[in-house]
């Protein structure tokens, strides 16, 4: 394909961007507009993302559409392309965009123009995260990220909006400092920072160490993983229910992909050598986070750390170095991403109306909010791994991957499923059954026309990849056996 398809799907977001800055006229009309521009220059993107999946070649690990222009006088290369794993990612980035576009019409109240141009921005630097193929190139986009998060958390957050937001960019920016560090380091050894041939070049072992523990400590916040997650429960409590979807959907997929582009395929030494490590930590994020989530009073904190606790069965994937686990973990990622953005959006809708999201607030909801009550139940059970969803699809392949390394890690693992069962039942018996305990809730009505709309793509995707996930299998399949393959030869 001569057409630059990759460079048009990172810039098409920026054009609406731009187009939104220079819109003019008075508020109304500016708020108005910029919202068509920016529905349709993410849709527009999200069709494009399924014409270049339909023109993928499944059948090959080689990475496809590469696109390369010599940069800094040729010491660094902006070099894009994809592969199985990538392209997945993508079209959960354009997807989750324009729904995160049309959630804002009741949630954002001032500044939407603005808040357009941040969502839009954010999808560009995601978007180039994923098509990365130059570590310095991988690692702009990487770090971009935090700025219009932070904004978007600052301005538009909560009462903490302003401490929330600088603990978000302080924890991630620490951590990714040592990223770059080592991205600087790779260049003097080797001579290079494209991804291509780094995968086919052998780092000595006592540097793959270093290297590891620097890129480690850059995806563990990012993930986040305990004990370094602590960032995510007040980001996700402050930011508006639009900061949270792209935070939970995309944001801490960069991170899963990171340690299955670069860990393995960069440092399989290194990753062998500290498996027990991310075992250990996995599982405490696992069963800590599942306990912890079964004490909160808010909905959303309740989320968050069930998004800790299921990030902690994907980094058990990945590092399980098995073909089911790490597709267990890659279409855990995927699912997590709808599930997590359904789940927040769920709480956005009755936080817009009542203005609260403790859960001592509500109670018999499924009597006021019937319609509301049973989209909330579908993502619930979706969360907690119920069979015919795509959650269960995920965890149980990953469980499996698992058990092929360690028994007793496998078994451990498996508690969480019960536990998030726990919360996730617990949560939803509170809010939707028993009497009506707050005589003003009485006046909430049930999901409108767009919200519908919006959760019923959520929920058929989450049942379709959970009934048949092939399409997915078929996607990642021969990418993450080039990632074994190659783990695996540059071992021995």
């Amino acid at each position: 394909m001569n057409f630059p398809i990759l460079s048009a799907i990172i810039l098409i977001p920026l054009v609406g961007a731009f187009f939104i800055l220079i819109t003019k006229g008075d508020y109304k009309n500016i708020e108005k507009n910029s919202k068509y521009v920016a529905i349709f220059s993410s849709a527009a993107n999200f069709f494009l993302s399924l014409f270049l999946w339909s023109s993928f070649d499944f059948t090959t690990s080689d990475f496809q559409f590469v696109e390369t222009k010599i940069w800094i006088d040729g010491f660094f290369k902006f070099q894009l392309g994809i592969d199985g794993i990538s392209i997945l990612f993508i079209l959960l980035t354009t997807f989750i965009t324009p729904v995160c576009i049309f959630s804002i019409i009741n949630s954002v109240k001032f500044k939407v123009k603005e808040f357009l141009i941040a969502i839009l921005v954010m999808e560009t630097l995601m978007l180039g995260v994923f098509c990365s193929l130059d570590l310095v190139i991988f690692y702009l986009f990487f770090e971009g990220g935090l700025i219009p998060m932070f904004l978007i958390i600052g301005i538009w957050g909560g009462p903490k909006r302003v401490y929330s937001a600088f603990k978000f960019f302080l924890f991630t920016l620490l951590g990714s400092v040592l990223m770059l560090i080592a991205i600087i380091s790779i260049y003097w050894l080797t001579g290079t920072t494209d991804v291509i041939e780094l995968l086919n070049i052998e780092i000595p072992d006592g540097y793959q160490k270093l290297l590891w523990l620097a890129f480690f400590s850059s995806f563990a916040v990012k993930m986040p993983m305990w004990p370094v997650h602590t960032w995510l429960p007040d980001a996700h409590v402050e930011a508006p229910t639009a900061g949270s979807v792209v935070l939970a959907a995309i944001l801490l997929k960069m991170a899963g992909y990171g340690f299955i582009r670069f860990s393995l395929g960069l440092f399989p030494v290194a990753s062998e050598y500290f498996i027990p490590l991310v075992f250990t930590l996995s599982l405490i994020a696992i069963i800590y986070t599942s306990l912890v989530a079964l004490m909160q009073d808010d909905m959303k904190k309740l989320i968050a750390y069930s998004s800790v606790a299921h990030m902690g069965f994907v980094t058990l994937g990945i590092f399980s170095v098995t073909q089911q686990g790490i597709e267990g973990s890659i279409i855990q990622m995927i699912s997590h991403g709808l599930i997590s953005a359904a789940l927040f959006l769920s709480v956005g809708v009755v936080y817009d109306r009542f203005g609260s999201r403790m859960i001592s607030s509500y109670g018999g909801l499924a009597n006021i909010m019937p319609k509301y009550a049973f989209v909330f139940m579908v993502f619930s059970l979706g969360a907690l791994g119920l069979p015919g969803t795509s959650g269960f699809v995920g965890e149980f392949l990953v469980l499996i991957g698992v058990f092929q390394k360690s028994m007793m890690v496998a078994v451990i693992a498996s508690l969480g499923v019960i536990l998030a069962a726990a919360y996730m039942l617990w949560l939803y018996g509170r809010v939707f059954y028993g009497e009506v305990s707050n005589k003003d809730i009485k006046k909430l009505t049930d999901l409108n026309k767009t919200e519908i709309y919006i959760f019923a793509c959520l929920a058929f995707l989450t049942m379709f990849f959970g009934i048949y996930p092939e399409p997915l299998f078929n996607t990642i399949n021969v990418s993450v056996t080039d990632v074994i393959n190659n783990y695996e030869m540059r071992l021995k």
